[in-house]
């Protein structure tokens, strides 16, 4: 075989398994993009199919109360100023808060009105 030929063959071989792999390459792409849309797509349905089971979803605005710690300036973004910081600084202490405030939201509304409280931020300073 001459020079010329294992060159041409080792030409040819280097553009056909460049091509293969752009190839390959682009439908990963594509076949990605397809799977994240699908999965975008059934998630969107998921959430309105549980945010329906939840029911209504109410946010109120920011309450802003000082605790009742002596001695010490602390306050809560919340609301219950009957708190004092080491009633809220376990994690226990801050379910044992939502637990109250759902209890006091049903003895207000009537039982089984409110079914969970959801804490979207938690300050204490």
């Amino acid at each position: 075989m001459s020079n010329k030929l294992i060159f041409l063959v080792v030409a040819v071989l280097l553009v056909l398994t460049i091509g293969l792999a752009a190839g390959f390459f682009m439908m990963w792409n594509k076949l990605s993009a397809l799977s994240t849309q699908a999965n975008m797509a059934v998630t969107s349905e998921n959430g309105k199919a549980q945010a329906a089971a939840l029911g209504p979803l109410y946010s109120l605005d920011t309450f802003i109360v000082n605790l009742a710690d002596e001695g010490r300036s602390r306050y809560l973004r919340v609301i219950l100023p009957s708190k004092q910081f080491d009633d809220i600084a376990s994690m226990e202490g801050k379910i044992s808060l939502r637990d109250e405030i759902l209890a006091k939201l049903n003895s207000l509304f009537g039982n089984h009105v409110v079914t969970n409280i959801f804490f979207t931020e938690f300050v204490v300073q």
